[in-house]
């Protein structure tokens, strides 16, 4: 079954003014917010996995942009958070800029055939003035409509 990105990211998992000015703490603070919607995820494990695949190239691939995701056991299907920094975050992004919106992914092996369908989607998403309405909402509700417009 192929997941939306409005299933994906509970209006819990979404983060209108992340705390962190690094990606360390960023990630830590995402990965907390996953674990509040989804308990049975270890954060420890999630965060070794998106580490892990960050070693390989940076998820900071769009403009303005990371979409930090792994396969992570821990999880029984496929989890995000969005977090939304106003100053922007040296993210060693692949264009050098700061980065202000980020979709945090983790799924399970079992899942891993939805994966490029999702990257999709946020692609789709990040092309459009979608991205601004992510980038402005006053609530986390505002954000998962936007979301739930992209399947």
């Amino acid at each position: 079954m192929i997941l939306t990105l409005s299933e994906i990211f509970n209006p819990e998992s979404i983060l209108l003014n992340l705390a962190g000015t690094t990606k360390e703490t960023v990630f830590s603070e995402l990965v907390g917010a996953i674990a509040a919607v989804h308990p049975e995820c270890n954060q420890e494990s999630m965060l070794a996995a998106l580490w892990e695949r960050e070693k390989k190239l940076s998820t900071g691939i769009v403009s303005d942009v990371a979409i930090p995701h792994a396969i992570c056991s821990s999880i029984k299907t496929v989890a995000g958070a969005v977090g939304i920094s106003r100053a922007g975050i040296d993210y060693g992004a692949l264009d050098e800029k700061p980065v202000h919106v980020i979709f945090m992914l983790v799924m399970n092996e079992d899942a891993k055939e939805n994966h490029l369908h999702i990257l999709e989607q946020i692609f789709t998403l990040v092309k459009t003035d979608a991205l601004a309405l992510i980038k402005n909402a006053k609530t986390a509700q505002e954000i998962h409509a936007v979301l739930s417009r992209f399947k």
